[in-house]
């Protein structure tokens, strides 16, 4: 397993932007895909968006799609996602999450696909 780090979040207003950053620690991070995914208070933790193990190829939620941009740096072991256009509905404690290792040409999405989770990292976006 690899060991995971969010950080970045804070607080904004609508419209804003953030980006966090995922720190990892651990055999083989380039060959895993990376997600991020949030959890609202209440809520069940829902997928963010994903990017491939080699950094080609991405995935996003609908609510992500056009505001929300994912990448990595594997010569960092480091994996971003940049937050634009930012609404109070996006409010969550967000997280960084790793699959196994040698990953290739999928990119999952659901939660029961990734076996190491960072801590996470609060998101509080104002009205």
């Amino acid at each position: 397993q690899v060991q995971l780090v969010e950080s970045g979040g804070g607080s904004v207003q609508a419209g804003g932007s953030l980006r966090l950053s995922c720190a990892a620690s651990g055999p083989n991070f380039g060959t895993r895909v990376m997600g991020w995914f949030r959890q609202a208070p209440g809520k069940e933790r829902e997928f963010v968006g994903a990017v491939s193990s080699a950094g080609s190829s991405t995935r996003y939620a609908d609510s992500a799609k056009g505001r929300f941009t994912i990448s990595r740096d594997n010569a960092r072991n480091t994996v971003y996602l940049q937050m634009d256009g930012l609404k109070p509905e996006d409010t969550a404690v967000y997280y960084c999450a790793a699959t196994r290792s040698n990953v290739a040409y999928v990119i999952y999405s659901a939660v029961n696909h990734y076996m190491s989770w960072g801590q996470g990292t609060q998101v509080t976006v104002s009205a």
